[in-house]
């Protein structure tokens, strides 16, 4: 890593295992930990890498498309939760995502929220551009808010693009991916918010 960082979440890994010598090189030293989902078919994937003097994590749990990470932000002393997400593409498989972490946060009561990554989804018509004729249905935006609402997150400011997905011919661009959070967590750390980069060979 070039930059300092405590804690990593990757989306759409397209990779099945991941192994200490490929997490320790991506970090640039031995004091990280990790876990992934793996991918299916070379499709998918997460993977999550953290430092251990930062953030004590205590449990996992894994979902076919989301990787969630439970422990002690040591810095704070504040229990969070952070979900790594990367929603299929389908309104039914998203449907039963979302479902899935609706029931985990409401079995969580407890900590700090923050679910991360490519939800696959935007929020209005507003956040994709696209010259094909298709547009997204009234009904797949409103599951979306309605499910962040019921989660009672919060997007954070987004700073750069407003756009984090392109398809290569520039035919088409949307804002698939974003940071929720819960409001204590705003309340803690108010300047939260997300960076989109210039594109290199990801998203």
């Amino acid at each position: 890593m070039k930059q300092k960082v405590d804690l990593v979440c990757i989306q759409e890994t397209k990779k099945d295992s991941f192994d200490k010598l490929i997490c320790q090189s991506m970090w640039g030293d031995s004091s990280v930990s990790w876990d992934f989902v793996p991918s299916t078919q070379a499709s998918g994937g997460l993977l999550c890498m953290w430092s251990n003097s930062d953030f004590q994590v205590e449990r996992r749990v894994k979902g076919r498309h989301f990787l969630m990470l439970v422990g002690k932000w040591v810095k704070e002393n504040q229990w969070l939760h952070i979900v790594n997400v990367y929603a299929p593409c389908d309104q039914a498989g998203k449907r039963i995502l979302w479902d899935e972490l609706r029931h985990l946060k409401a079995s969580n009561p407890n900590g700090l929220w923050c679910v991360l990554g490519d939800f696959n989804s935007i929020r209005s018509q507003d956040e994709r551009i696209t010259s094909s004729q298709r547009i997204v249905t009234t009904s797949d935006i409103s599951d979306f808010n309605n499910w962040i609402s019921e989660m009672e997150l919060h997007d954070v400011r987004c700073l750069g693009s407003n756009f984090t997905w392109f398809r290569p011919n520039g035919s088409a661009k949307s804002r698939l991916d974003r940071f929720l959070v819960c409001d204590q967590w705003l309340s803690l750390w108010p300047n939260t918010s997300q960076h989109v980069l210039q594109r290199d060979f990801s998203d």
